[in-house]
Parts: C-alpha cells; structure tokens; sequence
C-alpha cells in the first residue's frame, strides 16, 4: 500500500490489525505512526489502551503478549513498536501475525531495514494486514514533494528557492519538513509564497553564495561572480564543504552531458522529463550546452572525479579543499 492510502482509510476508520512500517525514509513510517497515535483511540481510551514499546528494550515474547491483550472500555487498542529493528527473533512475530486480534493495530516500526519477502512473517502481514516499504526520494524528486508539501498548507515556493533548499538539506524529508514549517511560520502575513530571501533570512542559507549559484555562475561563464562564489567558500569551508560542491557539479554536468544527445530539444517538457528538472530549469541546461560543448563536457566531469579524489589525499598531501576548489572552478572556466 502507498503512504495516501494508508492514511486515507485510516481517516476512514478502516483499520488493520497489524502495520509493518519498513525502510530507508523514516519520514512517512513517523507520520504513519502519529496519525495511529493521534486518532485511532480517545485521549481517555488511550490510558488503559495504548502501549509503546521499544526494540532495544523488549523482546518479541513481549510485543506478542501485548497485541494480544483484549482492550478495556474501547473498541480497539493500539501497540506501538520503535526502533523494532533492534528485536532480536522477529520473525517470531509469525506466531502472531497469522491469527491477529482484530481488536488490535499492532504497529512495527522497522526502520532502516526491509523484511524479506522470502519469509512467512511477511507473506502474513501481507495478507493480514499492511506492509509499507519507505523509500528515499531521488534527490531530483524533492523539489516537487516540496511543493506539494507546501501545496497542502496553502502556500508555495520559487523554483529556485525550492533547488536551494534541496542542495542544502537533501533527501531528508523529516529535516525538509522542518525547516518549512519554520518558513511557513515565519512568513509575513499576507504572504504565501516563499522565496529565497526568506530562506536566507530564517534559516541561514546565502541567496548569493551557494551551489545552485555556482552552478549559474559556471553556466553563464560568469568568471566574477564564480570566483566570489569560490572565494567565500574558501572562507567558509564548514559550512560549505568542498564534498557536496563536487556532487552538486558533478549531478548539473552529467545533466548536461545528456542534453546534448537529447535529440527533439523543442519540447521543454520532455526534455525536463528526460533530464528529471523543473521545466523551469531548462534555459540553464540549454544555456550550458552551448557554453560547453560535448568533449569539454566529458573533461569537466573527469575533473570532477580527479578533485573528489584529491580531496580525499589521492595525489595531494597538503593542499587545502578552498584551494582544490579554486584551481578546479578555474579549469572548468579555461
């Protein structure tokens, strides 16, 4: 089952007795796991009814003999498990989930790990209840789990204030989340829409100095306003570091390299289909593409992987990553 309609029935108060919340993005297992918490029993149900136990504290003896309680003055009772993924014998929860009370939501939250599908103890919960595999977004895919986050709170967010927040934070949407509902509230009244001042002003991220501007910087051949760029960072390597500027360039230019062989360049939806951007990005790939034709391509993204490895003491004992980043802006430009 996917995240919406899990939550859709459990708004609609279908219930399963038992929600296996597995994988990398602990995101949508914690929300999944709040709503349960939040709405399925009354705040007075919820004393005599609501147990959360804690994999590195409890064995699965204990969570069986949990779920299998009947509940007192209610409907139904709710058992939570975090961290289940430090449960030693979880497959033991066979013994359960092939008959579960369904006057339980039994709740796993098996973070980090997937259950095998090999297994009995899976092919149970599929049939008796849900199983939910999180999986990380790409970190292309943010931008627009961005805007449909902030579509849902009625407000919205440039583009390019969306690929910065995204460079900054990354695929981690328990941290994206956060730092949104600070701009959310942050927001002057009468504003609904943020930018990328706001994003400087409350959360501490130069509009001007950054990757994504870097990136513009190259793209234009704008030798200025990159060395200003490459200077700051310079300056300011622990907020900066010279690992996720070598990604970031390494991800625009391999986007780069593909424009080039995109055969029908005419039709921008497609191509940002292809190239996996905001059709709003797509000037800065075709505006590169003539800047840097297909071989100075190929030589930037060597470059790339030559200076990842320097910063790591490949051929370089005592050069600093501000200077790595200096010679390699320069080589990128000449």
């Amino acid at each position: 089952m996917t995240f919406e309609q899990i939550i859709s029935d459990l708004k609609n108060k279908i219930y399963k007795p038992v929600y296996f919340l597995s994988g990398e993005e602990v995101y949508f297992i914690d929300l999944i796991t709040k709503y349960i918490s939040d709405n399925v029993l009354t705040e007075a149900e919820k004393s005599f009814n609501q147990t959360v136990l804690y994999g590195k504290d409890t064995e699965i003896h204990t969570v069986i003999n949990s779920a299998k309680r009947y509940p007192m003055m209610a409907n139904y009772q709710v058992v939570i498990v975090k961290e289940a993924q430090n449960i030693k014998n979880i497959d033991d929860l066979i013994h359960y989930a092939e008959n579960p009370l369904k006057s339980t939501l039994l709740v796993i939250n098996y973070k980090y790990k997937t259950l095998d599908k090999r297994k009995k103890l899976f092919k149970a919960i599929q049939e008796k209840g849900v199983l939910y595999e999180s999986k990380k977004l790409y970190d292309n895919e943010v931008p627009a789990w961005i805007n449909g986050y902030l579509k849902n709170k009625n407000r919205t967010i440039d583009p390019g204030a969306g690929m910065l927040l995204t460079e900054y934070l990354g695929n981690d949407l328990s941290k994206v989340a956060n730092e949104l509902d600070k701009l959310i509230i942050t927001l002057p009244d009468g504003e609904f829409n943020i930018t990328t001042t706001h994003i400087e002003k409350n959360i501490g991220i130069s509009k001007d100095y950054n990757n994504f501007e870097l990136h513009k910087a190259l793209t234009q051949k704008n030798v200025l306003k990159a060395n200003r760029i490459v200077n700051y960072f310079s300056r300011n390597t622990k907020d900066n570091p010279f690992t996720m500027t070598i990604a970031t360039l390494y991800h625009f230019y391999s986007k780069v390299l593909t424009y080039h062989f995109i055969k029908n360049k005419s039709d921008k939806r497609s191509v940002a289909s292809t190239l996996k951007v905001n059709p709003f990005f797509i000037g800065d790939y075709e505006k590169a593409a003539k800047n840097y034709n297909p071989a100075k391509t190929v030589e930037i993204i060597s470059l790339l992987r030559e200076y990842d490895l320097k910063s790591k003491g490949h051929n370089n004992v005592s050069t600093p990553d501000g200077e790595l980043l200096k010679e390699l802006v320069y080589k990128i430009l000449h």
